[in-house]
């Protein structure tokens, strides 16, 4: 009997293939039991899987301000620092006014196959009327029709976001194009999701560095895509200390099945870093930021990401936390009837509970 392709463009023997996934380097099977040994043995695995091509050291920021404007309690400012070795990027900087130093917010944008926007998703554009229409749409369909990172600067926190490739400044890029990119980037020795990865780790260098920021206070926050790449930015970078990620956990074996989101391939390339699997599940990488403070937030409706898949990964998370005598510091939390979205209910739990790890000064009236 011949192997072939089933429903969900799977082979039909997928099943024996996620069979053979036991994640051994997960904390849970690994023969190492120190655990800053596991998690440097488990943080050089991830490094690999993101595929950087091998180079020099960073560049230096070399940071300047294209434009700024007062936005009442804080200052909005465009910035345009050496992202990477490859080039700059241009980022909203939200500063509140008055003395700093300020703890300070790395929002990261989502995904949802919009791409003529990607910091406006979290920022309020303000030189760009049709960005502005496209933004102030996207806020009222996901987000409760605020903009997170100006919610977050009236807080009295400094908030940075930064296009991914593909994105508003550094795009658009077609629904359609997307497996192109990533053939194309594999065969250029990296990934689409190896580079963004990268590319998060110097975004939050880069905010850390600021001199209006308290480098020992600087948190990370995402929806969706951006939920990912928050946690993910929490196990890999020693600049954050806090991270905060709606919509976006789940443990593999469930999320692979026929009829998930997943499968549809192109949108999962930015989430994805080829043969990792083959040693660590998902929430496996998101303990890597052990003990660091964590929030996750899942909706009990959403569609994207199924409650048997998140439950799954959050027993993994807490076990890992646990095990380190950090589980106070591990919040997980499935909403009832809360769909793929981050509305204002889920905001204020997540803006309090960044306060209570990160403190800020309150710029509101």
């Amino acid at each position: 009997m011949t192997s072939g392709i089933t429903r969900g463009v799977l082979p039909d023997f997928y099943e024996r293939l996620k069979d053979e996934l036991t994640f051994p380097l997960s904390w849970e099977r690994s023969g190492t039991r120190d655990f800053p040994a596991w998690r440097a043995e488990a943080r050089a695995a991830v490094g690999e899987a993101l595929l950087q091509p091998p180079g020099p050291g960073p560049e230096p920021f070399d940071p300047v301000t294209a434009d700024a404007r007062d936005a009442g309690p804080y200052t909005a400012r465009t910035v345009e620092f050496a992202l990477s070795r490859y080039g700059r990027a241009r980022g909203s900087l939200l500063v509140p006014h008055g003395p700093g130093p300020f703890p300070a917010v790395l929002v990261l944008h989502d995904h949802g196959s919009e791409f003529a926007i990607g910091r406006e998703k979290a920022v309020r554009p303000w030189s760009d009327p049709d960005r502005l229409a496209r933004a102030t749409a996207w806020a009222a369909r996901h987000y409760g029709g605020r903009f997170t990172g100006d919610a977050l600067a009236a807080r009295g926190y400094a908030v940075l976001a930064v296009d991914t490739l593909g994105w508003g400044d550094r795009g658009p890029l077609a629904y359609e194009d997307q497996q192109a990119l990533a053939a194309n980037l594999l065969q250029l020795g990296t990934s689409p999701a190896g580079l963004a990865a990268h590319e998060d780790i110097r975004a939050a260098a880069f905010l850390a560095s600021l001199p209006e920021v308290d480098e020992r206070r600087v948190g990370a926050l995402g929806f969706s895509m951006g939920a990912y790449r928050a946690w993910q930015l929490s196990a890999l970078s020693g600049h954050i200390r806090a991270a905060a990620a709606v919509c976006w956990m789940t443990s593999l074996r469930e999320m692979l099945v026929p009829g998930d989101h997943t499968l549809r391939g192109q949108s999962a390339y930015f989430m994805l870093h080829p043969g990792l699997n083959r040693l660590l599940d998902i929430p496996d990488v998101a303990s890597l930021a052990v003990p660091k403070p964590a929030l996750f937030l899942a909706g009990g409706a959403d569609r994207l990401f199924r409650p048997t898949g998140v439950t799954a990964a959050y027993r993994t998370l807490r076990a890992v936390w646990e095990s380190q005598g950090a589980g106070d510091r591990l919040t997980t939390e499935i909403w009832p009837g809360q769909g793929h979205a981050f509305g204002r209910g889920m905001q204020e739990a997540v803006f309090g509970w960044l306060d209570r790890y990160l403190g800020r000064r309150t710029t509101e009236g």
